[in-house]
């Protein structure tokens, strides 16, 4: 049993806001999954710049800037928020940093990497995750959100959602999947790499492989229903999108609203109660194996 939500917002005037709502939303969730939580927020893009976000158990991010700057040749600016650190970077430069990391700092995971995207997520309550990274205070034009009850792999900061396998792409998941070992072998001989076991990073990748042969997001998440296997429900952010999709049994719950002013999921209803307008929102289940996204 796992908590998910997502918040779209259409309309500019709820920016400032959307970490604190997305939090709200989160912690509501609490009791169906303490173990671990993470949130993924959406900022509009920099033109020309985009970010990387990274882990450090032990948040020890010293001389980063510097190193990485040298190595780079250009401008890097490195803004730590407890055990995770936003990367700034020229946008063509993110390749090159991500193989930097790798060689010299293996002691950092990525998180997430794209213009848009941050993604922060630890072992503990959704409340003190939020206010460990400050996520009431963070701006955006959509996110997404998990609080885990880990019941297929070990509690960890890697294990936890969500899990971002592209640029500006991530989901989260409330299910399990029967053959993610099979679609993962698949993908690892299409060139996918794996940090966890946990089947939601192979739902994840499979988006990510499907995106990248072409398909858009609501393609992508149609193929889900045709090549994965099991209960699920998926909600998944893109730099300008924001879809859901439930397996054809579809016995994970879920609930929609949508006004004019944002696009909301929860796992529960009672995640959305402090929406402003949520009274007057249209509100609804969203129906087995039907993709619904929404895009800028």
């Amino acid at each position: 049993m796992c908590g998910i939500v997502g918040l779209f917002l259409k309309d500019p005037g709820l920016e400032p806001r959307l970490g604190e709502m997305l939090a709200d939303m989160l912690v509501t969730m609490t009791d169906r999954g303490p173990d671990s939580a993470g949130i993924a927020v959406y900022s509009r893009p920099q033109e020309g710049w985009a970010k990387i976000t990274v882990q450090s158990a032990g948040g020890d991010f010293g001389g980063l800037e510097a190193a990485l700057g040298t190595a780079l040749g250009g401008t890097v600016t490195v803004t730590p928020k407890d055990t995770h650190a936003v990367i700034e970077l020229d946008r063509d430069q993110v390749a090159a940093a991500r193989e930097w990391l790798r060689a010299e700092r293996p002691d950092l995971k990525v998180m997430s990497a794209g213009e848009g995207i941050e993604i922060y997520k630890e072992v503990g309550l959704p409340k003190d995750v939020a206010a460990r990274f400050g996520i009431a205070e963070m701006a955006g034009t959509h996110g997404i959100g998990h609080t885990r009850m880990a019941t297929e792999s070990a509690v960890t900061t890697m294990g936890a959602h969500p899990f971002s396998t592209g640029p500006d792409q991530c989901l989260v998941h409330n299910g399990s999947l029967s053959n993610h070992n099979a679609v993962r072998r698949t993908l690892k001989r299409a060139g996918k790499t794996f940090e966890t076991e946990n089947d939601t990073e192979v739902a994840a990748a499979f988006l990510s492989h499907k995106m990248e042969e072409g398909a858009g997001l609501g393609e992508a998440m149609e193929a889900t229903l045709t090549d994965l296997d099991g209960f699920f429900t998926f909600v998944v952010g893109t730099r300008n999108g924001f879809g859901v999709v439930r397996d054809p049994i579809a016995c994970k719950p879920a609930v929609m609203a949508e006004t004019d002013q944002y696009v909301a999921f929860g796992s529960e209803y009672r995640a959305m109660v402090g929406l402003p307008g949520i009274e007057t929102a249209r509100v609804w289940e969203p129906e087995p194996a039907t993709v619904y996204f929404w895009e800028r």
